[in-house]
């Protein structure tokens, strides 16, 4: 089945786009909010070539495609009238009241995420080369590629303004501007030699000021605030003077409102959650790495996974590393390992091949959601001993101070993240990922499970 065939299937089984307040999609599944749910067709859904699963969570109807998710949204967006403005229009009604914190994380992150994967592998790959050898770190050559692979990361406040305005039906273009702002290079230098901290005033009001590069939050919060802004001055001001005084009046009212409120007030509520998370890492990192590794399959199952990115990418962006993408490379190789345990195990053709499709999809692709609703979870057991295996091997990964120097998915391409850090930190990631691999197939070949498909055929 084409994807424009599947797309029509979608969206008359979700009700028809009547019925649909507001959708996005992530990197393997489409996210709806239904205005009512009792109308869309979940078994016939269930059931069709192409859709692995659906979930309902969070006030989201999730149709879990897999890696091809993008090119059936394209479709989709044809269907519901073509154009992305169709899209925000319904954004901006409904589904802007009845959207969630997990439906606008994964709709601003969601376009940015081949941009990181790009990146950092491409900063990996450099700072391997640089460790062989291949590269002096004073070479133009090394700054050049350094700028390409970094450049994602600081700019984000303006990338993601683009992303949340799309999101939140605001301009792209003004709130653009917003981000850009925050990074300014007078805004940088009226920092000084005191950096973070320094202190100057807007109309009296005390402005203490922040280096806002590569940071997440703030511009999002901006952007989001700027949208009801904007909406409000289309409605007061009249139509012959939006193309002048909406974004006069959005510049003189939001870039100092960010500056003196909403800036600083982020900025030290994201650092501190981040640096909790990380103490918290740091303090027990053989229970984090246990708890993380078992349990985020648990997390991705039911979409939530959403909620830790923002964290992840943070600290990629302002530290160059991160602790919490290693134990997420853990919980993908248990999955894997669970999937060719079956793979191993199963007598059924048809599951034998899904088997081991969705491992190589893991190993190649990062993407889990085939192999966890295609496999493990309906066999139920080999879900166990991916959670088992996530565990002691993201313990060993933990215990050891692995280290990832990009966000990305894990799978096999992925692995150069690991090159960087401490020394030994590409050795562990390969001993912990290739415990996770081992203890689930072995798990899941010992445990058994029952095949649906031999039920039915006897």
């Amino acid at each position: 089945m084409n994807n424009r065939d599947l797309a029509k299937i979608i969206l008359h089984n979700v009700g028809g786009k009547e019925n649909i307040n507001d959708y996005s999609h992530c990197a393997t599944r489409l996210r709806f909010n239904l205005k009512d749910e009792s109308k869309a067709n979940t078994e016939v859904l269930q059931n069709q070539d192409g859709i692995v699963s659906i979930v309902r969570k969070g006030g989201q109807y999730q149709v879990i495609i897999g890696s091809g998710v993008s090119a059936v949204y394209d479709e989709l967006r044809k269907l519901t009238h073509g154009s992305q403005s169709t899209v925000e229009s319904a954004s901006e009604s409904e589904g802007r009241k009845k959207g969630n914190f997990f439906t606008t994380i994964s709709a601003i992150f969601s376009p940015v995420l081949p941009a990181f994967a790009g990146s950092g592998i491409l900063r990996a790959l450099v700072i391997l080369a640089s460790q062989l050898g291949f590269l002096s770190e004073t070479s133009g050559t090394y700054q050049i590629l350094t700028i390409a692979s970094m450049t994602v990361f600081y700019f984000l406040p303006v990338i993601l303004a683009y992303t949340t305005a799309k999101h939140f039906g605001a301009n792209p273009v003004l709130s653009m501007i917003i981000g850009a702002a925050l990074i300014h290079p007078d805004l940088i230098a009226m920092m000084g030699e005191i950096g973070n901290g320094a202190r100057t005033d807007f109309l009296g009001i005390p402005v203490i000021l922040m280096s806002y590069a590569s940071t997440v939050f703030p511009v999002i919060i901006a952007v989001a605030a700027f949208s009801y802004l904007e909406k409000f001055l289309r409605r007061a001001i009249p139509e012959g003077g939006h193309l002048v005084f909406v974004p006069m009046i959005s510049f003189a009212v939001m870039i100092p409102l960010t500056l003196i409120v909403i800036g600083p007030i982020t900025y030290n509520v994201s650092n501190w959650i981040a640096k909790l998370i990380n103490g918290l890492i740091e303090s027990s990192p053989l229970l984090a790495g246990a708890l993380v590794g078992g349990g985020w399959n648990a997390l991705v199952s039911v979409g939530l996974h959403w909620a830790v990115n923002p964290i992840m990418i943070q600290n990629i962006a302002t530290q160059g590393y991160d602790y919490i993408v290693p134990f997420t490379f853990a919980t993908n190789f248990a999955m894997m390992g669970a999937a060719l345990g079956v793979w191993l195990k199963a007598r059924h053709l048809k599951r034998k091949q899904y088997s081991l499709t969705t491992a190589l999809t893991i190993a190649f692709s990062g993407i889990t959601e085939p192999a966890i609703y295609g496999v493990a979870m309906i066999l139920k057991r080999p879900f166990i001993a991916a959670l088992i295996g996530g565990a002691v091997g993201g313990a060993y990964i933990g215990a050891n101070g692995v280290t990832a120097q990009s966000f990305v998915f894990g799978g096999l391409t992925t692995l150069p993240t690991f090159a960087g850090g401490k020394e030994g930190n590409f050795m562990h990631a390969v001993i912990g990922l290739t415990i996770c691999v081992l203890v689930a197939a072995i798990l899941t070949y010992l445990f058994g499970f029952e095949e649906p498909e031999l039920k039915q055929e006897k």
